[in-house]
């Protein structure tokens, strides 16, 4: 039975071997018809083009049938084989006749390289052929993978894997870069049918490259630039298209084709255990290079009318890449994708991509970047189940979903910690588009963590602006107290009430004390959510911002604007920060409000000290805040006296030219649109008519954008609501709309109105509606990169600060090692310490009840806070803390 069993074997492989050589004269012959077929096909002669059609239609099923068999055959071979004999003994026993299975062994791979050669150059044939030949290419391709599929460590092929990879890769780059050349200028909108007729035979070659990579990705590893490439233009291309009207359909049948499969090709690589992790480094480090500080400019970025030409895209070689900034986009598509699909990696690549954050968020600062995340639209792809859903959404909505999946996906593997590093260390990013996406996602942290984690990441961020506290930094928007309060505000807006009141009971513990005074001002001014308080801790709340707000008002005159601290007036602010959310309905805050008022106006006109003009201008824009969130101001008595009185401050009288009132025009703006509340006789003899009208002419005159903003905005919503019917009186000849902007010196009502109208239209459209210009975008380009050259000042100058810092510390680390204090010192700090507290115990019980008493204890207040930030120091140099 076994002689049998050989004897079959054996006469299957001679008839195989036969066929084989007949192979070889009939690919030449298919290969020679293939030619015939291009040359045939150039030929428009409407006589001959049945025997054409006739001719072509045969050689084809020919050839297909020809590779049918040969593809059959190889798999004949395969079934012959005995797969016990290794590779390793074929390599040593290739010359040894007497082995049978050593012979038949080389005699499969001999033929089977063959017909992967040869079908191999088919398939490139068949490609360059225009789109003639789709069965060849199909055939040829589909059954180079399956051989290449069969030999996966059966049979040590002698073919350059690498060589096909590469080919298919090129012909996806001439596919793409010949779509984008008769794109370049479409005159019409490009159909989905044209789009997925240029972008089906990309997707197959891109799968065809995928699978093999998958089979031999060592192989295919020693071209991953080639690669990373690719995938890098195809992504670039898509976000170009996406920006042009013409080309929407392009962007979303590359979204539906090429986006996943594309991602795939890289993927292969990094998750095959196959490839040494330096490798797979190497891989992601050259793919996400960190050059986006680079010192060379752009090639006349800002001036260019569209973000990135679809000619400059496949210009980009891979000797080129590193100096150039045209697939910048590609890189934000491409981290993104692999963001939005974490599922699809294995565990070290997602620890690779998640160290990868950093560079993303420093990416974003590109010009080019920032003016794309802000103003493009994007098409995304959802498979849910069997239900594919394509989508437009704007590309910064897509980022933040992206990061979101990720941290989701990540949380429970090592790559957690890197994403959770990113996030500490850029909480405090300087870039406000940065600073947004952690917060985004810190909020999103806290909205779904566990309680516990929740509670600790809060009471460390508390800790961490009680560190960067200072009464003067209170009224400092900019500060690092403000910011960081900010941050915290935002995040308890996302907790539950024990953690909100936590806080506020951590902050409000000893209320005496000048840090908690300032981080509780600092908490209100940034918008704490007292909503979020019990509502019994909430009418604390509410009765202390309050009370504290009538005292301040009730007491302030003359002589304590000469007495007053650095956080002096922090009641008023705390007090406007919180009144939507306080709803108060007291019936004499009216009449106080307005009274200090005239308080604060009378003090800036009648002081000549200009420390005090800037705490009356503080409060005078606080004020007017104040009275425009509430209703019942405007239809008091003591409303036309406050109006007079601000009429002779901003226009008639001598302080009018002071420029330090621009500070307060925007408050002044949004009293003046509170006045549609007050009844006006509309006549000529009237004063307080006549008041409002000139304060309205001043507004309107203001020439700087953010005051033409503000003052048009005030106008439209009064005259939305306003009583008066005699509109035009509140709009003077020479408002700021009114000229035209290329002289500046025509003035025309016409114009103002027009303007006005656009305004208002533009205030009432939907966001989704308005498209963005070119001009706009060339504006964004110009703000990206002030912006991009503002933070790299920042991040020089905190370079610089940390390296002397480490000097620092290194000299006071070796002069710390070479001397040793007297004993007597560090007793002497001890007692200072007791008596720091003994002091402290009996600030805590005085309580002053007399305004010289009250003055000295503020005094007293604050002499103490710098003694114990001197004690403090001291403390530290003796090295007793």
């Amino acid at each position: 039975m076994e002689n049998s069993s050989s004897s079959t074997e054996l006469q299957k492989l001679i008839e195989a071997i036969k066929i084989s050589e007949r192979f070889k004269k009939l690919s030449m012959v298919v290969e020679g018809r293939t030619e015939l077929i291009a040359k045939l096909a150039d030929l428009h002669l409407s006589e001959q083009s049945d025997s054409i059609d006739s001719v072509g239609s045969e050689v084809l099923k020919a050839a297909q049938a020809v590779i049918d068999a040969v593809i059959r055959l190889c798999k004949e071979y395969y079934q012959v084989i005995n797969w016990e004999f290794s590779g390793t003994e074929l390599e040593k026993n290739e010359n040894d006749m007497e082995c049978e299975q050593a012979c038949i062994m080389s005699h499969v791979m001999n033929i089977t390289t063959v017909t992967v050669e040869k079908l191999f150059e088919l398939g490139i044939l068949a490609a360059n052929d225009g789109g003639s030949l789709v069965t060849i290419l199909n055939v040829s391709w589909k059954g180079l993978v399956n051989l290449l599929q069969l030999s996966k460590g059966k049979l040590p092929l002698k073919v350059k894997v690498a060589d096909i990879v590469v080919t298919l890769i090129s012909l996806v780059n001439g596919s793409l870069k010949c779509a984008a050349e008769s794109w370049l200028s479409p005159k019409e909108t490009i159909s989905v049918t044209e789009a997925r007729r240029i972008f089906v035979p990309i997707k197959f070659y891109l799968i065809n490259a995928v699978k093999i990579s998958s089979l031999y990705p060592c192989q295919a590893y020693t071209v991953y630039r080639d690669l990373a490439l690719c995938v890098l233009m195809i992504s670039t291309f898509k976000l170009s298209v996406s920006n042009e009207k013409l080309m929407k359909n392009v962007s979303e049948v590359m979204a539906e084709l090429l986006e996943k499969t594309s991602l795939d090709l890289l993927s292969s690589l990094l998750n095959s255990s196959d490839v040494k992790q330096e490798h797979k480094y190497e891989l992601v480090d050259w793919l996400f290079f960190d050059d986006c500080w680079s010192d060379a400019v752009k090639e006349n970025q800002v001036s260019k009318c569209r973000l990135t030409s679809l000619d400059e895209i496949f210009s980009v070689s891979c000797e080129t890449l590193r100096k150039s900034s045209v697939l910048v986009l590609g890189q934000v598509a491409t981290f993104s994708s692999f963001l939005r699909y974490p599922n699809d990696l294995e565990d070290d690549v997602k620890l690779m991509i998640a160290s990868k954050l950093d560079w993303f968020l420093n990416l974003i600062i590109d010009e080019e970047v920032y003016t794309s995340i802000l103003v493009s639209q994007i098409p995304l792809l959802y498979v849910s189940g069997k239900t594919v859903e394509l989508t437009w959404e704007p590309m910064f909505s897509a980022l933040l979903q992206a990061l979101k999946t990720f941290m989701i996906v990540v949380s429970s593997t090592l790559a957690w910690e890197e994403f959770v590093s990113c996030l500490v260390k850029n909480f405090p990013h300087p870039h406000f588009l940065c600073s947004e996406i952690i917060m985004e996602l810190w909020c999103f942290l806290v909205r779904h963590a566990e309680l516990e984690l929740v509670n600790g990441i809060i009471v460390e961020l508390c800790a961490l602006m009680k560190l960067v506290s200072s009464p003067e930094s209170v009224f400092l928007p900019d500060s690092s107290l403000r910011k960081m309060a900010k941050s915290v505000c935002l995040l308890l807006s996302f907790c539950s009430t024990s953690v909100v009141e936590c806080v506020y009971g951590s902050v409000i513990g000893d209320d005496r004390s000048q840090l908690s005074s300032v981080l509780y001002s600092a908490l209100l001014l940034e918008g704490f959510p007292l909503n979020l308080l019990s509502k019994n801790m909430r009418s604390i709340a509410k009765e202390k911002i309050i009370s504290d707000y009538f005292g301040f008002i009730d007491s302030f005159d003359d002589k304590s604007l000469t007495v007053s601290s650095s956080e002096f007036g922090l009641p008023v602010f705390a007090f406007s920060a919180s009144l939507l959310s306080l709803q108060v309905t007291i019936s004499d805050m009216d009449m106080k409000t307005l009274k200090f008022l005239v308080t604060v106006i009378c003090g800036y006109r009648n002081s000549v000290d200009k420390l005090k003009k800037k705490v009356c201008c503080k409060l005078l824009s606080e004020t007017l805040g104040i009275i425009s969130s509430l209703r019942h101001p405007y239809e008091s008595a003591e409303m036309e006296s406050v109006i007079l009185e601000l009429h002779n401050l901003f226009v008639s009288g001598p302080a009018a030219s002071d420029t330090l009132l621009n500070q307060c025009k925007p408050g002044l703006t949004l009293f003046l649109a509170g006045l549609s509340n007050t009844l006006m006789s509309e006549s000529d003899t009237c004063p307080k008519s006549t008041a409002v009208w000139e304060l309205y002419h001043m507004v309107l005159r203001e020439r700087h954008w953010a005051f033409v903003h503000l003052s048009i905005a005030a106008f439209g919503y009064f005259a939305a609501r306003t009583s008066c019917n005699e509109l035009w009186r509140f709009m003077p000849q020479d408002a700021a709309l009114s000229y035209d902007l290329v002289s500046g010196i025509d003035a025309s009502e016409d114009r103002f109105m027009s303007e006005f109208k656009a305004f208002l239209e533009k205030e009432m459209a939907l966001p989704a509606v308005i498209t963005t210009s070119i001009e706009q975008q060339r504006l964004l380009l110009e703000e990206g990169l002030v912006l991009k050259q503002m933070i790299r000042k920042i991040l020089n100058i905190n370079s610089d600060a940390a390296r002397c810092d480490k000097i620092e510390i290194d000299d006071e680390n070796q002069s710390n090692k070479r001397r040793k204090l007297p004993d007597g010192i560090n007793k002497g700090v001890e007692l200072l310490q007791d008596g720091l507290k003994v002091i402290n115990d009996s600030l805590t019980q005085w309580q002053p009840n007399h305004t010289d008493s009250a003055e000295l204890h503020e005094r007293f207040m604050t002499h103490f806070s710098m003694l114990e930030n001197v004690i403090s120091h001291l403390q530290v140099l003796s090295g007793s803390g």
